[in-house]
């Protein structure tokens, strides 16, 4: 399962790609928002997002029609050779993702929360497939269970082109587990919780007696 950064700060994107586990970012409209960015710099900060991560970079389009949605996707495309267009899972967005898809524009189909919408999805030639995990946890669904059945229908199936899911919604380190234990091709995960997936109080124990032992040995 590949690590893909849920965010557009660009220091956690830094951060992150420094150690050597990120194979991509993904953004939003919110994730934006939460940078202070404003709209005339959010072409150039993709870019920025872009040359930092060797990897996917999903920008989203917040248009509504397919018509627009399919010129942001154009726009979006060609800041970058590894932008991937972000549309929900919607009939507009279905609709752009075809037309997209039959230009070579690789997209993510968002706010997926159901099989049908993951295979319909797919058949409209989504390079990748977004199921929430998170947001079915908070009006007490099990999210995971949901992913489950989404990673095992789409897996069902060949749809004559590269589809990857991402577990997304991802807010703990056993969210993260679970998706990739499922088989989840990629988690995309806040900075905060891809912390966590690297962290442990058994490794924090043993590094702290080894180096009291060391200690004891440098003073011996």
């Amino acid at each position: 399962m590949k690590f893909f950064l849920d965010t557009a700060d660009l220091a956690e994107i830094e951060e992150a790609a420094s150690w050597g586990v990120l194979a991509g970012v993904t953004t939003n409209p919110t994730l934006y928002a939460r940078t202070g960015g404003k709209l005339a710099d959010f072409h150039n900060h993709i870019k920025r997002i872009c040359e930092i991560v060797d990897g996917p970079v999903s920008a989203e389009s917040v248009a509504m029609t397919r018509d627009e949605m399919i010129r942001d996707g154009r726009e979006l495309a060609a800041l970058a050779d590894n932008v991937v267009v972000k549309l929900p899972t919607m009939i507009e967005g279905l609709a752009a993702t075809k037309q997209l898809a039959a230009e070579g524009i690789p997209v993510n189909m968002t706010l997926c929360f159901t099989v049908p919408q993951a295979i319909m999805a797919a058949r409209a030639g989504a390079r990748y497939i977004s199921p929430f995990v998170g947001r079915f946890d908070d009006i007490s669904e099990n999210g995971l269970a949901q992913l489950e059945d989404v990673v095992a229908a789409v897996n069902n199936y060949d749809f004559g082109h590269d589809v990857e899911i991402i577990a997304a919604s991802v807010r703990s380190a056993n969210h993260v587990a679970q998706a990739a234990l499922m088989g989840a091709d990629i988690a995309t995960v806040p900075f905060a919780a891809l912390k966590k997936c690297v962290q442990h109080p058994l490794t924090d124990r043993g590094l702290e007696a080894f180096l009291k032992d060391w200690e004891k040995v440098q003073n011996a």
